[in-house]
């Protein structure tokens, strides 16, 4: 049945900040049949019609994540990132199993979608039980499975040609997609990621890696081919097709101009980066280069939330401190990083903005509250959601045009016994 939205106003989700208020979004077959001024709105007979209060924006896009993690939230405290994988991450995830990473995803993607992540780019193991999970509550992902040679995994070659395969067998509803996630050049043999890139590239696969997360990591590299790691990459033909980098803090303009020239994406997670003090990305710089970018929780273990709206605040914050500017980064640019530009920056044309032919993804915030208030202008809307909104203030979530989370719960998990579930397991984890 189509389906007719009323709202206090519609957030577009584009970099120019356009939000219509007194708004009118209709629904066919998924996907946004119209948009605009409720005067100028279309009949609707036949139409299911849904009247909302508050303020409908796009289903948020999180451009790097690895949500199952959440088995792990706060372990680690206080250690750098080299001390965290080794003493605390690396050994607990030896001890996974299939179950524990679906469950721990189902728990996690309930959440992203309570606060209004409809997508999340997904770099963990198991692949397969993380579309399971996804399927279960309803969200998006896109899955890049990992490539890492870890004790007990199999030879690089063979995880390559695995996840290629599983790739192919991916829908092609727009649900689930499948890419290829070879972790790191400081983690992964320079020939492996020249095939996974090469793979990716054929297969219109999406790469994702994580880059100069680190001051450090690119130090033995570096001494064994006097190149940084993105003109290392770059060198070896990694680059080209659709790659998405991680972090990308320690890049120089010489840096900069290589993901320039090979249009590299980049996933920007200023929490992360900032809990474990590594840094902080240098987003005025790529976005005046034209380079495409979106916002990333990263893992709950290192975040340790999945509140993108909180990252949508942190980024606005730390670019303007960086750049002694108070319009360093815009409120309608940082929204914007967590909805149509992190869509551009995975490729997926097909989601991140409230326009006709769009996935109808939405996210109903509530702006009954003291904190949308005052609103003389349209563009006082997009303020109050990047300063003082948050993830706690979404209040509906349409996947689809399919509702998954009502009232703040989802409507097709239960969300108290995985809390339970994912306490007892990651207690198991941590015991050994």
């Amino acid at each position: 049945m189509p389906q007719r939205f009323t709202a206090r106003a519609v957030v577009v989700g584009d970099r120019a900040g356009t939000v219509i208020p007194a708004a009118v979004l209709d629904v066919a077959d998924g996907r946004i049949a119209w948009v605009g001024p409720a005067a100028e709105a279309p009949p609707a007979a036949g139409a299911e019609v849904v009247e909302l209060p508050g303020v409908l924006a796009p289903g948020l896009v999180n451009a790097h994540s690895h949500a199952p993690m959440v088995l792990f939230r706060g372990q680690g405290e206080g250690l750098p990132l080299d001390r965290w994988l080794r003493e605390v991450m690396w050994p607990r995830e030896a001890r996974l199993t299939p179950e524990d990473v679906e469950v721990a995803m189902t728990a996690a993607s309930a959440e992203l979608l309570a606060n209004g992540v409809t997508t999340s780019v997904e770099m963990y193991f198991h692949p397969e039980r993380i579309a399971a999970a996804v399927r279960a509550t309803g969200a998006r992902a896109v899955i890049a499975t990992p490539l890492l040679p870890l004790p007990g995994m199999p030879p690089m070659e063979q995880q390559l040609r695995e996840a290629v395969a599983l790739a192919a067998s991916g829908p092609d509803d727009g649900t689930i997609e499948y890419g290829l996630g070879p972790h790191a050049a400081y983690t992964v043999p320079l020939p492996v990621l020249r095939e996974a890139a090469a793979a990716a590239r054929e297969h219109g696969l999406l790469l994702h890696l994580h880059v100069a997360e680190t001051a450090t990591e690119g130090d033995d590299l570096f001494a064994a081919h006097g190149l940084s790691v993105p003109v290392l990459l770059a060198a070896h033909d990694v680059l080209g097709g659709r790659v998405l980098a991680a972090h990308c803090v320690h890049m120089d303009d010489g840096d900069l101009a290589v993901w320039q020239e090979h249009d590299v994406a980049v996933a920007h997670c200023p929490a992360s980066n900032a809990k474990l003090a590594s840094g902080i990305a240098p987003l005025r710089a790529m976005l005046d280069r034209g380079i495409r970018v979106g916002l990333g929780t990263d893992g709950p273990a290192s975040n340790d939330g999945l509140d993108l709206f909180a990252d949508v605040r942190l980024a606005a914050s730390l670019a303007r401190l960086v750049g002694a500017s108070a319009t360093a980064l815009t409120a309608p640019e940082a929204l914007w990083l967590a909805t149509g530009g992190a869509a551009d920056a995975i490729d997926r044309p097909d989601l991140g903005q409230l326009v006709a032919g769009r996935r109808a993804d939405l996210v109903h915030v509530d702006t009954r509250d003291l904190v949308f208030e005052p609103v003389l202008s349209p563009a006082d809307l997009t303020a109050h959601l990047v300063w003082s909104g948050g993830g706690r203030y979404v209040r509906d979530v349409w996947v689809g045009g399919a509702q998954v989370v009502r009232d703040g719960a989802s409507t097709r998990v239960d969300v108290e016994a995985l809390r339970a579930d994912v306490a007892a397991r990651a207690a198991r984890l941590a015991a050994g």
